[in-house]
């Protein structure tokens, strides 16, 4: 029986995605569960299975191309159907106007976003990338000659549909009579498009802010005992254990130990969590992604570490799986590597909190009664009021600074 293939909602919220590469061909047999293609979205480079088995009878959506979420992308067919099934199942002229449209442009949705954000027409500009494809540079080097053409006082060419204002693009008409003229480009600085996923961020903690009552507290841990740990584990472990390592672990335990607070917000009621489910910032080239380790309750410091680390190298590559970047219920961002000693964070809707960990630095401490110097990591927690109450976080805070404290006690 002949199946279309559609393209699948990959991401919460995405109204299209790319075909980045078709991983088969017409002809080749396919399980189920097997990879066929890799989708691209805003945030990441998604390998897409098969949901069923067969053969692949017609490819409808060309890599490079985009398309809607659930528009055909490719069908599969059993022994003995012809082309003419497939049209049918396609709908007829669907099918041929899907695979030879008058204009295809081969641009990914980050490109096909900009040049709508800037009124560029993508079928007038060439690309420079593989096949063709029109690449970010491609669009950097038509606002530098929009740019030039304004220094030199030539207009630059129309947008083919209105668009905001941009700095580097003089505008078509003149301002309101009662509004002033724009300052110089000189004066005002270089705009620098908003990429999408820097929208997709902006869009979700403007919304987190705007409607999660947030408030915070903040404790002081003691890593001496944990960075030694961590010296004698790193000189025989085959992969290197981080700092980061230990506070996924330590916050993983903390809810252990207090798995009240493993809880979500919901109009319905408060939502509890079986599983510790941790978000781990990552700060990427397009800005920050924030993928998944599922299950931390259950892994061990290795697995931590192993896992923690390729998740976040797939973050830096956009190859990100859909399962990577769902479910989270709670988030840690580090920016301790920078030296920064502490910091509030913002909650990730809908979680009900976010770690935020500082850098580990010398400093005094009072310890049975005298001064001594020990090394302090200074963390925050920001917490979602609706649903942990002050006295639940502090208790929640505890634990993760006792974890902190004595980590051999939490591997064991």
């Amino acid at each position: 029986m002949v199946s279309v293939v559609r393209m699948p909602s990959v991401l919460a919220g995405a109204t299209e995605a790319a075909i980045a590469n078709w991983l088969v061909g017409p002809g080749d047999t396919v399980s189920l569960g097997d990879p066929i293609a890799e989708i691209e979205t805003e945030k990441a480079l998604v390998e897409y299975g098969a949901e069923q088995a067969g053969v692949v009878g017609r490819i409808v959506l060309a890599a490079g191309d985009t398309g809607e979420i659930g528009a055909p992308i490719a069908v599969l067919v059993a022994e003995g159907e012809t082309d003419a099934d497939i049209d049918a199942a396609l709908g007829g002229a669907t099918a041929p106007a899907a695979l030879a449209p008058r204009t295809r442009v081969f641009a990914s949705p980050i490109v096909r976003k900009i040049a709508s954000e800037q009124g560029i027409d993508l079928t007038s500009v060439t690309g420079t990338g593989p096949n063709g494809r029109i690449v970010r540079r491609d669009l950097e080097r038509l606002a530098a000659q929009r740019r030039q053409a304004g220094r030199d006082g030539a207009q630059p060419a129309p947008a083919p549909a209105p668009a905001p204002v941009l700095a580097h693009a003089p505008a078509v008409a003149g301002p309101a009579p009662d509004a002033p003229a724009p300052a110089p480009l000189a004066a005002r600085g270089t705009l620098i498009p908003h990429t999408p996923l820097r929208r997709a961020i902006a869009r979700r903690l403007t919304e987190s802010k705007a409607t999660t009552p947030h408030f915070y507290v903040a404790t002081e841990c003691v890593v001496d005992e944990l960075l030694a740990l961590r010296a004698r584990i790193n000189e025989t472990a085959p992969a290197k254990i981080s700092v980061n390592d230990f506070v996924v672990m330590a916050v993983a335990a903390a809810f252990r130990d207090v798995p009240e607070a493993n809880v979500t917000w919901s109009e319905a009621g408060l939502v509890a969590h079986s599983s510790v489910d941790l978000s781990i910032a990552v700060a990427t080239d397009g800005g920050l992604v924030t993928p998944v380790l599922h299950g931390v309750e259950a892994m061990r410091l290795s697995e931590i570490a192993a896992q923690a680390s390729a998740l976040a190298q797939r973050a830096r590559d956009r190859r990100l799986m859909q399962r990577e970047l769902e479910g989270g219920v709670f988030s840690i961002s580090n920016l301790g590597m920078y030296g920064t000693l502490e910091f509030s964070a913002i909650i990730n809707p809908p979680q009900s909190g976010i770690l935020a960990v500082g850098a580990a630095t010398p400093q005094p401490v009072v310890a049975d009664g005298s001064v001594t110097v020990a090394t302090v990591m200074r963390c925050t927690l920001s917490v979602d009021h609706r649903a942990i109450d002050g006295a639940l976080a502090a208790r929640w805070l505890a634990a993760f600074t006792a974890r902190m404290r004595n980590p051999l006690g939490t591997i064991v």
